[in-house]
């Protein structure tokens, strides 16, 4: 399935069958590509953390109000991202640079986000959407459903992944096949109320 397929193919699954177990091979291969998704300053900010304890996924549904995507799914990722990436891992990211090059970005980067906590939380969050994107339609590429979800207590979530302190929890994502076919597509709004010609209108 090439991309443009796969978007449109792609719709939000709630029930999967528990039953399916996805193969290891495709697990890593989806996981690896949404490792290329892009993100701010190539910081790598995403954690992609697979939940796959029964014991931990049974605990995690009662969290997420009993949505059983939960449990049901053959993948389950909690996508998290590493606020302190900009300060910590700048220069591992850039290490194919010599070592000029490499100090005067590790330097711009450092001036960009110091002091400004709003903008490092934000940027972390635009590259977990990225990520999650990246995980939905490689799924779909290989024959998965999926589903985005934030429809959960995040202070119970992050207590229970051992969220470190320097992290946020962005959402989860589910893939797997589904039990019977998606709902049909609700009503999108129209080309000229969503897509604006250079400026908003005054």
């Amino acid at each position: 399935m090439d991309v443009l397929q796969a978007l449109e193919a792609r719709r939000s699954v709630k029930n999967f069958d528990p039953a399916y177990e996805m193969p290891g091979a495709h697990r890593d291969e989806i996981l690896r590509l949404a490792a290329l998704s892009p993100s701010a300053f190539n910081l790598q900010h995403v954690r992609y953390v697979v939940l796959d304890d029964p014991a931990l996924r049974q605990t995690l549904r009662d969290a997420s109000f009993g949505q059983p995507q939960v449990t049901d799914a053959s993948l389950l990722v909690a996508v998290c991202a590493k606020l302190s990436a900009w300060r910590e891992d700048a220069a591992r990211c850039w290490r194919h640079l010599d070592e000029p090059a490499r100090s005067g970005l590790v330097g711009t980067i450092t001036g960009f986000y110091e002091g400004d906590e709003q903008l490092q939380r934000d940027e972390a969050l635009r590259s977990c959407g990225l990520a999650a994107q990246s995980l939905m339609l490689a799924g779909q590429g290989l024959g998965y459903e999926s589903c985005p979800m934030d429809g959960f207590d995040f202070a119970v979530v992050s207590r229970l992944i051992n969220l470190p302190g320097d992290h946020l929890l962005s959402m989860f994502v589910a893939l797997g096949k589904a039990r019977e076919p998606a709902r049909p597509r609700g009503g999108k709004l129209p080309r000229g109320e969503v897509v604006v010609e250079n400026r908003f209108p005054e």
